[in-house]
């Protein structure tokens, strides 16, 4: 089966198909989706039989699995995350939506999510009003890896070529315009102390 090819506007995403996405993602689907970065490539965090098809696509063993999370705004990150610094929220804070991923002690809820050992999560809230609104009528974050691997090729900015690469390995692909060529920018906070670890799209500078 096919996937299907959904045009939403980034300024305003229609709600109809907004919600219907959020289905699928409930569904157990993998959704590919623009971000303020690169695409992305998700599903719901709480679907196991998704996590597994993801883990699969992407050819990544299961203790291998880097753990990222798309959520809607900063208070639905305090459920998945341990007691953040002041520093680091006023950080966060300042930052969000934007270009990054920061890496955060996970709570004990994101281990019985993912049966993982890790102890760190990323955490994303893109400046993208699509996979926001998906995660805000979802309930929940949604797992999020990008669609390249090592390089983005420039071929993976145009829907249109990303949807004749993937529309047999995923449910649904968005066609949000043109995706970038640059990933975020990886800040890890795990020690109290932000430390850029990739540079990205984010400026490096503020941190």
């Amino acid at each position: 089966m096919k996937a299907e090819f959904i045009k939403l506007y980034k300024e305003n995403p229609e709600r109809s198909k907004v919600d219907y996405i959020a289905d699928v993602l409930r569904r157990g689907g993998l959704v590919i989706y623009p971000t303020d970065t690169v695409y992305g490539l998700g599903c719901d965090i709480f679907n196991q039989k998704a996590l597994e098809r993801l883990r699969i696509l992407k050819g990544i063993r299961s203790k291998q699995l880097d753990l990222s999370f798309i959520c809607y705004d900063l208070s639905h990150i305090s459920e998945y995350t341990k007691h953040l610094d002041t520093p680091i929220f006023k950080l966060m804070k300042r930052t969000l939506p934007g270009p990054w991923t920061f890496l955060l002690a996970s709570s004990s809820k994101v281990p019985k999510i993912l049966n993982s050992k890790k102890k760190t999560v990323g955490i994303r809230v893109p400046d993208n009003n699509i996979p926001r609104d998906i995660v805000n009528v979802l309930g929940n974050p949604i797992m999020t890896t990008s669609i390249h691997d090592d390089e983005v090729h420039d071929y993976l900015t145009d829907p249109e070529i990303i949807y004749e690469k993937f529309k047999t390995k995923v449910d649904v692909i968005i066609d949000g315009g043109t995706g970038g060529i640059l990933p975020s920018t990886i800040v890890d906070c795990t020690s109290g102390k932000p430390e850029v670890v990739r540079k990205g799209l984010g400026d490096s500078n503020i941190i």
